[in-house]
C-alpha cells in the first residue's frame, strides 16, 4: 500500500502485512462542542485503520485529546479543567455516534505530564532547549532541518509566542510557568507550570507507539507550526518519530448558512442529528482525503440521495455474487482514494453486485445502508424518547415526537419485540 507523505512529498510504501502499523492522529483541543470540520481527520484515519486491518495489518491507532492549552484557559478562566473534562466527554460521544468505533488509545495531555517533563529534560540536557525564568523553549537553531515538513525557510518564519527573553524569535515553548488565573499546574525541575502544545503530542505518541512508527495524521491546517515543531523536538532527542506524514484537506463551509465569520458553523452533534451518520460519512467519502471538501446543505442533500440509492437497492433484493474486490484493493492501496471507491460502489449498485457492495460499505462503517429500515441516529433517538413519553403517559409529548419523525420522512410503528418500535421510511 502506498500513501502520500507531506514530509517526502511523494508516495511512500508501507511494509508488507502484518506490519505492525503505529498511527498517531492529532486530536482536538477541548473547550467547546467540536464543529463538523473536526470530524474529518477522525473519520479519514478511522477508515484507514479499518482498511489496513482488512488487508491484514496489525494496527495501533492513537488519537489524542489536548486538555490543557491556552484556548481552554481563555474559554473558562479559573475553571478550565472542568470545561476540558466536559468537552472531552462531548467529543468522545459525538465521534462515537459516527459508527466507526473509537481508536485503540485516546490519551489526554494531562495524563502524560511525567512523560512530557522527561522529554523536556532530555532536550535541555542535550542543548536543544533552554530555561528562561520558569519557561522552557526549544532552540530552533540547534536543529538544522527545521522547516522540512512545511517546506519553509526557517529564517523567513514568523515569530511564535513572542517573548523578549527568547534567544531567537523562532523558538517555541515546551513548558510555560503558571500565570495568574490558570487553574491547572504541575511541579517540574523548571518550576511549577504546564506543557506547551507541541511537546504534548510528541510525548503521547512516543509513550504509546515508541520512538519510531509508520503514520502521523492531522489536518492540513496544523502542518505549521504544530507538526513542524513535533518533528523537530522528537528528532532532536534521537527519535525517528513518524515516517509518513498524512495531512487531510480542509472542510470548507460554503453558502450563506455556513460561515465561521458569523459563528453559525455546525457541530458534529448537529450534523448527525439532522442528517444521520450514514449521510455524513458518504459526504466525506466523496472526496480524496488530501483534497478540500465543501460542506453545505446542497452537498449534504446529494449525499443523502446517495444513501437512499444504496438503501433502495437492498430492499427486497437477495445478496448476489459478483463484484471485483481486487479492483477496490487497487483503488484504496493507491493512496487510499475514497472518491474512486465510492464510484466503484455505485457501479456495483447499478449492476446488482450486492455481495461486494455490502462488504465494501461495511469497510467504511456504512453496512447499515444494506439493512432495510435503518434510520438516522437522531430519528432513532426521537423514537426512543416517544417510547419513554408513552410509558410516562405523556401522550402530548409522544404525539409531538411522532409528528417530528413523520416530518423527517419516517413512520414509527409500535411492536412487541425490543426496543418496542420499528422505523419504516415513508413512501
Amino acid at each position: 500500500m502506498r500513501l502520500y507523505s507531506t514530509l517526502s512529498r511523494r508516495l511512500e510504501q508501507l511494509p508488507a502485512p502484518p506490519g505492525p502499523i503505529g498511527m498517531y492522529v492529532c486530536g482536538p483541543t477541548v473547550y467547546q462542542r467540536a464543529h463538523v470540520g473536526n470530524a474529518r481527520p477522525f473519520v479519514v484515519f478511522s477508515w484507514l485503520a479499518r482498511w489496513l486491518r482488512a488487508r491484514g495489518y496489525d494496527v495501533t491507532f492513537v488519537h489524542n485529546i489536548t486538555d490543557v492549552n491556552d484556548s481552554i484557559y481563555e474559554a473558562a478562566p479559573g475553571a478550565s479543567a472542568d470545561l476540558a473534562a466536559r468537552a472531552t466527554a462531548w467529543y468522545v460521544e459525538d465521534v462515537g455516534s459516527l459508527g466507526l468505533g473509537l481508536p485503540d488509545h485516546m490519551p489526554k495531555a494531562t495524563e502524560t505530564i511525567a512523560e512530557i517533563v522527561t522529554m523536556i529534560e532530555r532536550l535541555v540536557s542535550s542543548g536543544h532547549a533552554y530555561v528562561v525564568e520558569g519557561d522552557v523553549y526549544f532552540r530552533v537553531s540547534s536543529y538544522p532541518d527545521y522547516g522540512e515538513l512545511s517546506n519553509q525557510r526557517s529564517d523567513e518564519m514568523a515569530e511564535q509566542e513572542p517573548n523578549p527573553l527568547k534567544e531567537d524569535p523562532r523558538d517555541f515553548a515546551l513548558w510555560k510557568r503558571t500565570k495568574a488565573g490558570e487553574d491547572t499546574a504541575w511541579d517540574s525541575p523548571f518550576g511549577r507550570g504546564r506543557p506547551g502544545w507541541h511537546i504534548e503530542c510528541s510525548a503521547m505518541a512516543e509513550t504509546l507507539l515508541g520512538s519510531a512508527f509508520e503514520i502521523h495524521g492531522a489536518g492540513l491546517d496544523i502542518v505549521f507550526p504544530h507538526n513542524e515543531n513535533e518533528l523537530a523536538q522528537s528528532r532532536a532527542v534521537g527519535s525517528e518519530y513518524a515516517r509518513i506524514w498524512m495531512h487531510n484537506g480542509m472542510l470548507r463551509f460554503v453558502g450563506e448558512k455556513m460561515s465561521k465569520s458569523i459563528g453559525n458553523v455546525q457541530t458534529i452533534r448537529e450534523v448527525i442529528d439532522r442528517w444521520g451518520h450514514e449521510t455524513f460519512l458518504l459526504f466525506l467519502l466523496s472526496a480524496h482525503w488530501r483534497k478540500p471538501i465543501d460542506f453545505s446543505d446542497e452537498t449534504m442533500e446529494q449525499a443523502q440521495a446517495q444513501a437512499e440509492s444504496f438503501r433502495n437497492v437492498f430492499r427486497g433484493a437477495k445478496v448476489d455474487g459478483g463484484g471485483d474486490w481486487r479492483r477496490l484493493e487497487e483503488i484504496l492501496d493507491d493512496d487510499f482514494n475514497t472518491a474512486e471507491a465510492l464510484a466503484l460502489f455505485h457501479s456495483w449498485r447499478a449492476h446488482g453486485e450486492l455481495d461486494a457492495l455490502r462488504r465494501g460499505l461495511e469497510v467504511f462503517g456504512l453496512g447499515s445502508l444494506a439493512e432495510e429500515g435503518s434510520a438516522p441516529l437522531a430519528i432513532e433517538e426521537r423514537a426512543r424518547a416517544r417510547q419513554q413519553a408513552r410509558a410516562e403517559r405523556d401522550f402530548g409529548e409522544a404525539d409531538r415526537l411522532r409528528e417530528e419523525i413523520e416530518a423527517a420522512g419516517w413512520e414509527v410503528r409500535d411492536v412487541a419485540e425490543s426496543p418496542g418500535f420499528r422505523l419504516v421510511r415513508r413512501r
